[in-house]
């Protein structure tokens, strides 16, 4: 083989080698382009996941406020009721002087 076929043999080596290093850095190229594709839509369902349960959490949250705030309403009430009933039933005899003279002014 003479120099002039050795070189032409590099060169066509060379030439080889570059367009199979071309066909991998595309197929790489292209790899990465649909894993970034890939992670993206995986990143968007987890955030919509999250909003979603966020949500929810948000959702029972006020309706656990509700509940509690609800029962402690009643309890006021209750309270209230008891002590009204408590307060009517105890009149001491000053109370009952003053209503008495209330009554008889009218009387008068």
């Amino acid at each position: 083989m003479s120099t002039q076929e050795k070189y032409l043999h590099s060169l066509q080596q060379i030439k080889d080698a570059e367009e199979k290093a071309e066909v991998e850095i595309e197929n790489l190229r292209k790899k990465v382009a649909e894993d970034i594709k890939s992670f993206q839509i995986d990143v968007d369902k987890a955030i919509e996941s999250a909003k979603t349960q966020g949500d929810k959490l948000v959702e029972t949250s006020i309706e656990q406020a509700r509940k509690k705030t609800e029962i402690e309403v009643e309890k006021i009430i209750e309270d209230a009721k008891t002590k009204s009933k408590t307060i009517s039933t105890q009149m001491d005899e000053r109370t009952i002087r003053g209503i008495i003279d209330i009554l008889l002014k009218g009387v008068e």
